[in-house]
């Protein structure tokens, strides 16, 4: 067997870096001597990989977002193609952050380098019609749920389902009482978790909105009390002033794995993404809340094509958990639904049953280990 191999990695985002590294840790198993390097954020960095781009300063969602930070992500794409030309890898391995990701594997695909593309792109969801020049652009696509399989091999894409990492990585690496204690939370009070996102232009449309709804929760729960994580993406800096206009509701920002802090929760608001999915797979009753420029909204509205954005609607197929998105965001309805989550508990358990099912479609346990023995393969000519 084949030693030494060298891999470019591309993460776009937190989510994104976390997947990329449990697939570099298992990847190290199979082939130990592999050098590792490209683009991610703290979890591909303690994983080993020499980041040549911090995905934190180009971590952005939305056509006007994207467009305020072309500089900024225009140049991280230079980078990595200047890394590409300087000492070509025997495989390049792209992780979601799609657009980015496309026009990196063009360049490579260009320089004779092998190319698969981890955690399909939802094209499904909004312009299928694109899954036809993906050919072009990538030798393999790996894919986390089932039905995607087919819809990118009909369109003569070489594709494998791999199995949703997620079922591997979703759980507390603490008990609850130590979270509670590390937070400084207590457990005779219902505890309700903020998830703005794990991008800087995420947190800044969406906290505010949580953190109303929040206040409007504590008009009726004056002993309720909230918890919320930051992404490694994220810093101190972009949740501290927003956090200090609402000094009443005493919200406990951590620095911790989410999983931890999700199982201490009763309910949680979610931005949409990753963290949907994962909340899932923890079986905590959410809701989802979400708000982007108004000039992407008008855009991607009329780009997608299926009506829920919730990763965890979209594989149950239809929708579990309310979603408030843009001008729907508003925090009397949300704090209304928080409410029905806490008190309604036929409604409560009938969501947390639904929650039970998302799990049991995303297959057994093994992604990561997968996508490595993939990733593996192409590299020795077998795939």
């Amino acid at each position: 067997m084949k030693s030494g191999f060298s891999v470019m990695i591309s993460a776009g985002e937190a989510s994104g870096d976390l997947h990329a590294a449990n697939l570099v840790k298992a990847l190290k198993v199979l082939a130990p001597d592999t050098q590792f390097n490209g683009m991610g954020s703290d979890q591909l960095r303690e994983a080993g990989v020499d980041l040549l781009v911090d995905c934190a300063d180009i971590a952005v969602v939305g056509i006007w977002e994207v467009i305020r930070n072309y500089g900024t992500i225009k140049k991280a794409l230079n980078q990595l193609i200047q890394a590409l030309k300087d000492s070509p890898p025997d495989l390049l391995i792209l992780v979601d952050y799609q657009e980015f990701n496309f026009r990196l594997a063009e360049k490579a695909k260009a320089m004779g380098i092998k190319v698969l593309f981890y955690i399909g792109p939802q094209v499904w969801a909004w312009r299928p019609h694109r899954v036809h020049s993906m050919a072009k652009k990538i030798d393999h696509m790996a894919v986390l749920f089932p039905f995607e399989e087919k819809f990118y091999e009909n369109a003569g894409v070489p594709c494998t389902f791999v199995g949703h990492p997620l079922v591997d990585e979703v759980r507390a690496t603490k008990s609850p009482e130590q979270s509670l204690t590390d937070y400084g939370l207590s457990k005779d009070d219902a505890i309700v978790g903020l998830f703005p996102g794990s991008r800087k232009s995420e947190v800044a449309r969406v906290l505010p909105i949580l953190l109303d709804a929040a206040r409007e929760l504590r008009k009726t729960k004056p002993k309720l009390q909230f918890v919320l994580p930051k992404a490694s993406t994220i810093s101190d800096q972009n949740i501290a002033p927003l956090l200090a206009l609402y000094p009443e509701l005493e919200v406990k920002d951590v620095r911790d794995k989410s999983y931890n802090v999700m199982q201490v929760c009763d309910a949680i608001m979610t931005a949409s993404g990753t963290a949907t999915l994962e909340i899932a797979l923890m079986g905590i009753p959410n809701t989802i809340v979400y708000r982007i420029a108004p000039l992407s909204y008008w855009i991607l509205k009329r780009m997608v094509k299926i009506d829920d954005i919730g990763l965890e609607n979209i594989v149950a197929e239809k929708r579990i958990v309310q979603e408030f998105i843009q001008h729907k965001a508003q925090p009397k309805r949300i704090a209304a639904e928080v409410s029905r989550l806490l008190d309604d508990q036929a409604y409560r358990a009938q969501m947390i049953t639904e929650l039970n099912q998302v799990k049991g479609k995303l297959g057994i346990e093994g992604g990561s280990a997968n996508i490595a023995k993939l990733a593996l393969d192409m590299m020795q000519g077998k795939a």
